[in-house]
């Protein structure tokens, strides 16, 4: 028996392969007509190869021989990017109806289709209830109107890291999981080479830091016969790692009290609308309050048309004079005792609420203890004996009682009791 839907797609085929360039086109507009029919007929194409893999899984073909779905399309001849992203569309086929009859329309291509997907992923990721169908579809049709505008996957993805970080910032519970430092991972291994790999994935700020860093010594340099760099830009990503690790150990072995942590610029809109960071993209608000706190942080504040309307000058906060005289008094995180080269100093009264950098306006907290305090209900008060107190959230303790920083918790006799 022949199969007529094979056949058919045998007889496109055979067609799209006899098609050539206009040989008299002056202008170059039949041309323009003609590539932009293939881009439709491409774009169809890759949902109906989206579709079939659909098929696929529910068929549990790879399943049944002991493999994936994904793996089944490389042997099948697809690019791994392109079976990477075909199974991640059809995992969510069902869920998007809207970006679904635009891509079998061939409005939009697998590119952008899959950024609305991961876009929309982000979305449920970073908001701490699950999203009702209602705003499901809202968030849908933003992203879509988005693509159909010409947004590129970049920028799709951008946008709806914003619509994740404002759900976040209006919601009373929970943290984005951009945000989420108990999904932090860092792992190595050694290859039968002997070579090292590494893997990691960390929150958006750490991820910021370390792409900073690592941009700043990654810069391309000549041959010694003054010809181009030769080095691939992974190659080059690498050394400059290696550099940021001995750049590292030479400064654990110096005082480096005074020193701040890394440079960072926020982009703050004058609109209302999430700031950003620029290796990472939009940061929730608690986030760039935090990281405000430490560090040299360069404020750029732009209009609607990202017009710079102010910008901030670098400030070192808490210099080193400061840093020694609260290191002095706090001795360690006042919250769980970690030595001060692990910790941060912390605004009690943030800046932005016109908190002074001062002693009696600094404590020392470690980076998990920081983070507790910016999402998990901590605050911190200035003693009568001017020494920070934790008031701890009401679901640790109802009444929130005031506790002393750990190096002044000695054991009392109310305690005892």
């Amino acid at each position: 028996m022949i199969d007529t839907a094979t056949t058919s797609i045998d007889a496109i085929l055979d067609h799209l392969i006899e098609i050539t360039p206009p040989t008299d086109d002056p202008t170059g507009r039949t041309t323009c007509e003609q590539l932009n029919l293939l881009r439709l007929i491409r774009n169809t194409v890759d949902h109906q190869i989206v579709s079939h893999t659909a098929q696929l899984d529910e068929l549990r073909v790879a399943e049944k021989a002991g493999s994936t779905t994904k793996k089944l399309l490389i042997e099948m001849g697809f690019a791994p990017a392109v079976s990477t992203r075909a199974t991640r569309i059809a995992d969510a086929m069902g869920t998007l109806s809207k970006a679904e009859a635009c891509a079998a329309d061939g409005r939009l291509s697998a590119e952008v289709v899959d950024a609305i997907v991961r876009g929309i992923t982000t979305i449920e990721r970073r908001s701490p209830t699950a999203l009702s169908d209602e705003d499901h579809a809202i968030h849908e049709t933003e992203l879509v109107t988005q693509a159909l505008s010409g947004a590129t996957p970049p920028e799709i993805q951008k946008h709806a890291q914003m619509i994740g970080n404002t759900i976040a910032d209006t919601s009373d519970n929970g943290i984005p999981a951009s945000d989420d430092r108990t999904l932090d991972t860092l792992s190595h291994h050694t290859t039968e080479d002997s070579r090292v790999e590494i893997h990691a994935n960390v929150t958006q700020v750490v991820g910021e830091k370390f792409i900073a860093m690592i941009d700043e010594r990654g810069v391309p340099r000549p041959e010694p016969d003054g010809s181009p760099d030769r080095r691939s830009a992974a190659q080059i990503r690498a050394d400059a790692l290696e550099v940021l690790l001995d750049q590292a150990a030479v400064g654990a072995a110096m005082d480096t009290i005074g020193t701040p942590r890394t440079q960072v610029a926020l982009t703050i809109p004058a609109t209302g609308d999430p700031a950003t960071l620029p290796w990472t993209g939009p940061v929730t608000h608690v986030i760039a309050k935090q990281l405000s706190c430490d560090g040299s942080l360069t404020e750029i504040i732009i209009d609607g048309e990202t017009v710079p309307l102010q910008m901030g000058r670098e400030r070192r906060l808490f210099p080193a004079h400061l840093r020694k005289a609260i290191i002095l008094r706090d001795e360690t995180c006042i919250k769980c005792g970690a030595p001060p080269s692990h910790t941060q100093v912390h605004h009690i009264q943030h800046w932005t609420d016109d908190g002074n950098t001062d002693l009696d306006n600094g404590c020392l907290l470690c980076q998990r203890c920081h983070t507790q305090v910016h999402h998990h209900g901590w605050d911190i008060l200035l003693g009568y004996d001017r020494h920070p107190w934790l008031i701890p959230p009401a679901d640790i303790d109802p009444q929130r009682r005031a506790l002393p920083a750990h190096n002044r918790r000695t054991m009392r006799l109310d305690d005892a009791a």
